[in-house]
């Protein structure tokens, strides 16, 4: 739309639907932050599951602890 169909649409009193799309683009916004905060913290809990588990001796060899060497 051009600026001039805005201004006669905004003063024509037709339906404006700005406020509708401000709301659903707040509402994207909210759930992509949500989702991000919601994403780290399963990786922190993950994580932290990751170290407390007991690891297992069976597959410790002596090449195996100094490969990198």
């Amino acid at each position: 739309m051009t600026m001039q169909e805005l201004i006669e649409v905004k003063y024509s009193g037709q339906v404006d639907q700005t406020m509708d799309y401000a709301k659903v683009a707040v509402q994207t916004i909210a759930v992509l932050i949500g989702g991000l905060v919601i994403w780290r913290a399963v990786i922190a809990y993950q994580r932290r599951q990751r170290i407390s588990r007991r690891q297992n001796s069976y597959f410790e060899t002596k090449y195996s602890k100094h490969w990198k060497k």
